[in-house]
């Protein structure tokens, strides 16, 4: 697989500042797999992804990798832990809304809110 390639260069080549997107794409990659093993390991490289991005100060993956995993939660039925996760992130910043990033987080965060309330 591409991706393990490519997380193996990176760490190789002590290319670390890369390592939360390759985590979080792997994931996403991973949940393409449709059965349960393929889940969990996607919702543990979305961890490592979101922990090592916060780690290194890196608010943009860490917004990405939130964004991924809250949807994962979401379909699993674990609305408010995805509400919280995605939403303390997305309070962090104080600047680029206008991204798709950032437009993406407040839509999903918008619809995880909605869910939360409904009965």
């Amino acid at each position: 697989m591409a991706i393990n390639e490519a997380l193996a260069q990176s760490k190789r080549n002590d290319e670390l500042w890369c390592m939360p997107e390759l985590l979080r794409v792997k994931a996403e990659l991973l949940l393409l797999e449709a059965d349960s093993n393929g889940v969990s390991a996607a919702e543990n490289h979305f961890q490592k992804s979101f922990a090592l991005a916060r780690q290194q100060g890196a608010l943009s993956w860490e917004l990405r990798t939130a964004t991924s995993l809250a949807r994962l939660q979401k379909k699993q039925r674990r609305e408010e832990q995805a509400q919280k996760l995605l939403a303390a992130t997305y309070a962090r910043f104080t600047e680029g809304f206008g991204t798709a990033d950032v437009r993406a987080a407040k839509l999903l965060l918008g619809e995880l809110n909605q869910e939360r309330f409904l009965p």
